[in-house]
């Protein structure tokens, strides 16, 4: 928290990004919990593969019906690091960076819920959601939005991305990634686009 962020007026390929995903338990975030968090680096508009990380989450109850979504079950994760362990590495390395999600809200409660309860605060940093910037687009547009047409692979359809596998922490922080790259490579044509349009 005490590491300054780069201004929003700079260009997205002057500041550095901490693409993130998790998996969790339930959709809820009273009662679910962080199972595994993943993240890559994005510095001057390239996916920095070097500093991928992906960490299962001791939990305190059973990962339940929730595994046959992420595949991570109980005995993966029966010797992990705590959440607050992880949060301390996720910390670390969101320092100076712009938090990258898709469909940020939901991931964003459980690392606040995790952040408050280890640090007394929650997460508070700047966060680009590439959900919301292609939902924009769209409405721009005034293209019609049905069900699933938000969804992260939807999304990365529309830019021609290939298909990955879903419900992994760093495959889906990876392929969030490429997708805010196409996203602001797009809107930008070339050209110097701030950061903060992103924002």
């Amino acid at each position: 928290w005490q590491t300054p962020l780069p201004s929003t007026s700079k260009d997205w390929r002057q500041v550095s990004f901490l693409v993130v995903d998790a998996e969790m338990s339930s959709l809820d975030p009273t009662t679910g919990e962080l199972l595994s968090v993943g993240w890559v680096v994005i510095e001057n508009g390239t996916i920095r593969l070097d500093a991928a990380r992906h960490f299962l989450i001791k939990a305190e109850q059973s990962v339940g019906q929730s595994a046959t979504i992420h595949n991570i079950r109980d005995c993966e994760i029966e010797n992990a690091p705590a959440p607050a362990v992880v949060m301390s590495e996720f910390l670390k390395a969101s320092a100076g960076k712009f938090l990258v999600f898709h469909n940020a809200s939901l991931d964003i409660a459980f690392l606040n819920r995790v952040c408050r309860a280890e640090f007394g605060v929650p997460v508070l940093l700047p966060t680009v959601d590439t959900l919301l910037q292609e939902e924009a687009l769209m409405r721009r547009r005034e293209q019609p939005i049905q069900a699933g047409d938000l969804r992260l692979q939807a999304c990365r359809d529309r830019y021609n991305l290939p298909r990955l596998p879903a419900h992994n922490a760093l495959q889906d922080a990876l392929a969030t990634a490429e997708l805010l790259l196409a996203q602001a490579g797009h809107r930008a044509c070339g050209k110097p686009f701030p950061v903060k349009h992103l924002l």
